[in-house]
Order: C-alpha cells, then sequence, then structure tokens
C-alpha cells in the first residue's frame, strides 16, 4: 500500500480522470465507503443522529454524498454547511430530494442551531477541509471544532469520524491545528498521506482506514514510500517446507551481553528462535553463559575471552571471525556495552580483519572480516558514531537499528531534528550509508539503500519499554538468517514485533508490558498473518 504526498495525491487524481474515473465517480466511491464505515463502526444505524460538517471542497462533497446514503439506510442526518455553495452542487441537490435536514452556517446566529443539534448527535463526521492548502482555523469553523471538541469531553460517547483526515491536519507534515478534532475512526481516501504517520497530528487519527475509492493500482507504481501491511508481509515470509531440517532455517551467530546488560542477549536469542530460525549461537563472555544458559536452553554458546568478569576482551575477535563462517547471518551489540576492551573488540571484528599473506603467485590480502549479512544494534551503533566514515568499512550488507538518540549520534543531528522528519532522516541515512536503516519508535521507518521507504502503521505505547528493541534486532536477524534480503526481514520484522505488542495489548493493556511478553506472541503472529487470507 503506497503512501503519497499531498502532491502525489493530486497527481493520482489528475492521472485517473485522465485514465476513465473522473472527479465525480471517485467522489461517489468515497462517500460510499465512508458512510460503509460508518455503519461498520456504529453496527445499526437505524434512528442514530448523524450531523456531517460540510464544507466547501471536495471533502464537503465526499460528506454530502455519505450523508446521502447513510439517510437511505436509516440513519437522521442533519447536514451543517460551511461556505458550501449549493446552487450547482448535485450532490446537495440529491440530499434536498431526500429531504435531509440541513443548516447554513452563515444563517445560524451564535451557533444555536449547531449547539442544538450537536447535543443529540451520536456521531459527528468531519468533512470539512480534506488535503488542500492548510492555514490557521479560524472564525466559525475555528468555534464548531472547538464546540465539537467540548461535546466529546464532557459525552465520551459521542463518536467523531474523519474523512481522509481530521481538518487542520496537515497531510505532508504532520502538523495539527491546536482546533484540530481528535477522531475516534479517520477514513482516509485512496491511499494514506504521509503526514498521517507523523505527530502530532498522527495521534489526532484514532483508528485509521483506508477506502478505496477506484484509483487504478498502476498510476502509484513509481511512487517508493511504502505502508507495511499483513498482505505484502505474508508475500515475504519464508516458506516452511515439510521436509526440512534445522539448516533449512538459517543458522544465526549472536554476538552480545554483558555483565550489567545480560537479559539483552536473551531477548534478541528468543526473540530469533521465535520467528523460526533453525539454530541461534550466543557469543558472549563465558562468565555470562552458566547464566545465560539456564534460561536459554535451546542455543548453543560460544563462550568469549573476557578483559574483566563480563566484559568481552579484545583478543576473542578472531575467535569469532573463525566461527562465523558457519553461519548465514550474524546480529551484533545488543547489551555489549561501551568498555574500552569491548569497543577494541567490535572495531578489530568489523574493521581490521584483513591481512597481507604469502599466496602461489606472490603476496595477496586476505579480508577475514564478516561476510555475512548482518544486524547492527543498540551499542554496536554506539561504538560505530565514534568511528569516522563507519560505513565506508563496514562489510557487506547491514541492517542498523537505531532508536532516535542512537540515530542522533550517528548522524551528528540532534535528536529534535530527526524526529521532526524521520522518513527523511531513514532515507538519506541509508543512502548514504548503503545499508537498510530502521529507524525505531511510533510509525517505525525503514528505509533501503536505493532509496525506498516502508513505514509501521503501529504506534504502540506498550513498546516503550527496555529490551524490545532487543526482541526487534533478534526478530530481523532471524528473517535475514532465513535468506530474506536485508530491506525485506528488516519490514517483516518490524511488522511483526509490533503485531506481537497489538496481540499482548489486547489481552493485558500497555501499561506494564514489558518486552518478554512479546517472545509468545510472535509464532502467534505469524500464524495470524498467514491465516488471514483476504
Amino acid at each position: 500500500m503506497k503512501i503519497v504526498t499531498v502532491e502525489q495525491m493530486l497527481e493520482l487524481e489528475r492521472r485517473s480522470a485522465a485514465a476513465g474515473s473522473p472527479p465525480e465517480v471517485l467522489m461517489e466511491n468515497a462517500g460510499l465507503a465512508v458512510a460503509k464505515g460508518v455503519g461498520e463502526f456504529l453496527g445499526n444505524i437505524i434512528g442514530r443522529s448523524i450531523l456531517v460538517l460540510v464544507g466547501p471542497g471536495n471533502n464537503g462533497g465526499d460528506g454530502l454524498v455519505a450523508a446521502r446514503h447513510l439517510h437511505d439506510w436509516g440513519a437522521k442526518v442533519h447536514l451543517y454547511l460551511i461556505k458550501r455553495k449549493t446552487q450547482t452542487d448535485k450532490n446537495f441537490a440529491l440530499d434536498m430530494e431526500r429531504g435531509i435536514a440541513w443548516t447554513d452556517a452563515a444563517c445560524d446566529k451564535g451557533l444555536s442551531i449547531f449547539d442544538k443539534v450537536l447535543s443529540s448527535a451520536d456521531m459527528v463526521i468531519d468533512a470539512l477541509f480534506g488535503t488542500g492548502k492548510i492555514r490557521p482555523l479560524e472564525g466559525t469553523v475555528k468555534q464548531i471544532l472547538e464546540r465539537v471538541s467540548a461535546a466529546k469531553e464532557s459525552r465520551p460517547g459521542l463518536n467523531i469520524l474523519a474523512i481522509d483526515l481530521p481538518s487542520g491536519l496537515d497531510a505532508n507534515t504532520g502538523a495539527a491545528d491546536p482546533a484540530c478534532l481528535a477522531a475516534d475512526l479517520t477514513i482516509t481516501l485512496g491511499y494514506p498521506k504521509v503526514g498521517l504517520f507523523k505527530f502530532p497530528g498522527a495521534a489526532r487519527l484514532g483508528r485509521l482506514e483506508i477506502a478505496d475509492i477506484g484509483i487504478p493500482a498502476y498510476l502509484a507504481e513509481g511512487i517508493n514510500v511504502e505502508l507495511i501491511t499483513t498482505e505484502a508481509v505474508r508475500a515475504m515470509l519464508p516458506p516452511r517446507p515439510l521436509d526440512a531440517n534445522k539448516g533449512s532455517f538459517g543458522r544465526l551467530l549472536v554476538v552480545a551481553g554483558s555483565i550489567n546488560y545480560i537479559g539483552a542477549a536473551y531477548l534478541a536469542c528468543e526473540g530469533a528462535m521465535r520467528v523460526g530460525t533453525g539454530l541461534v549461537t550466543l557469543a558472549t563472555p563465558k562468565s555470562l553463559q552458566p547464566v545465560l544458559a539456564g534460561k536459554l536452553v535451546e542455543a548453543t554458546y560460544i563462550p568469549l575471552p573476557e578483559s574483566e568478569p563480563g566484559i568481552i576482551g579484545k583478543e576473542a575477535a578472531p575467535l569469532v571471525r573463525e566461527q562465523h563462517a558457519g553461519y548465514d547471518a550474524t546480529l551484533l551489540g545488543c547489551g555489549l556495552g561501551q568498555h574500552p576492551a569491548t569497543v577494541q573488540f567490535l572495531r578489530e571484528l568489523l574493521f581490521d580483519g584483513q591481512h597481507s599473506s604469502r599466496q602461489s603467485g606472490g603476496w595477496g590480502t586476505i579480508d577475514y572480516r564478516l561476510s555475512t549479512d548482518m544486524v547492527v544494534d543498540a551499542d554496536g551503533l554506539n561504538i560505530l558514531s565514534q568511528i569516522p566514515q563507519w560505513w565506508q568499512m563496514l562489510p557487506g550488507k547491514a541492517v542498523l537499528t537505531p532508536h532516535p538518540g542512537e540515530m542522533s549520534r550517528l548522524v551528528g543531528n540532534p535528536v529534535a531534528e530527526i524526529q521532526k522528519d524521520r522518513l527523511e532522516a531513514a532515507r538519506k541515512a541509508a543512502v548514504e550509508w548503503k545499508q537498510t536503516v530502521v529507524l525505531k519508535g511510533a510509525h517505525t521507518v525503514v528505509a533501503s539503500s536505493d532509496g525506498q521507504v516502508r513505514i509501521s502503521g503501529a504506534a504502540n505505547p506498550g513498546l516503550a519499554s527496555a529490551g524490545t528493541g532487543d526482541v526487534l534486532s533478534g526478530v530481523i536477524a532471524g528473517l535475514l538468517a532465513q535468506g530474506l534480503r536485508p530491506f525485506d526481514a528488516a519490514s517483516c520484522g518490524v511488522y511483526l514485533h509490533a503485531m506481537a505488542g497489538e496481540l499482548v495489548r489486547a489481552e493485558i493493556g500497555d501499561t506494564g508490558m514489558v518486552a518478554g511478553d512479546l517472545l509468545p506472541r510472535l509464532p502467534l503472529a505469524i500464524k495470524r498473518i498467514n491465516s488471514s487470507w483476504t
């Protein structure tokens, strides 16, 4: 599912008209989709009181079409028009043929009629402004929206539905006017707009649904920003043949853990196993191995030399290099810490593995650095940020999984600047570094080295707790070991991780959710994806 800018959406509508789907057809499809969405949201709509706020443009036209269908299905509809020219409006005329009640805001002194209708409404439909130019909400529009917000506060049972997006929300930037409504349901039309996944606007949507309004899909093929969907993930997940053995599902080497962060190693390894990885081996400080083995019984181990108890020593690098050739992917960084000896270990492992050697025909260079695809997370990223031009020396293909603070250190920009445009920050870094970047957070952004971007539709505060990032890294690394290309492994991993979080939230809520809660839900998420044929 493509995600578009305002400009791209306007171009799609123009090209759609040229292809045989003119604006009036798209509007009819949009209004019908909204009406169906209302029916599904409210259940039985017969006799339900619905107030439709109708603006001057196409968004208002969508509202008029929705009102007609809702009236025909038995709802009690009242249109409240703001600066709407009705003389040649065919959709308004169709509503009038049905005797639908209406009020022109210009004739409603003190908004007395509006207040009366609002007081008995079961739902308010915001069809004021769509994806056009955003200007500050003021005057009558501001007063109306503020009164709807006040009514919602005093009467929580009042439902608010936004057509395309809540009025006052910038569809490109996610900026929201102070008067912008907080909807319970937003039905966006054709394609989701990029601003719907940016805060603060993303917090105003409620549940987001995407309505197909008849724009031919081939028209959007050149757009390189996508929403990660169940259907897309299902197509990318690795197959599970009946005659498989553990080698069929990949071998993953995890280099993780230190005395202060023992749990990170466990969560990463378990995350990889829970998405079906055939064999997971944990390379960890030797004094931690007995502790972890009591909990992580399915993994195998490479106990590593220590500089002090629980801290990997620099002399561990040759041992890891010797072992890694038998693995399909490597995960580095979870809970490693930033002890000077660990920094030296990782530097040598990643960057100092080229050695001259005598070969037939003369001297040559053998590259002993890691040759597998890898995931680098947490302290692995913090250590990279200390090395100038590190991306020019990084061996092989990597998935880098920073949270905003780690991203700030990697690119040298303030966190606020990164958060202001997360999509562009991730895309720019991925292209420059020639690697896949996962910028974690609400609506996680996955960017590839060729400029493609995929966005998660999930925003779950329950995932804002220690260790959930280690689970995500393990999930991505496990999928990488099973043969997915880095961009697909990262996209699937982000989606599975988010779905596991939603399963936990549905059961216990988002307060008190811990990283370990995600682990048993990962197989359930895969099962749900594979069984949800649509």
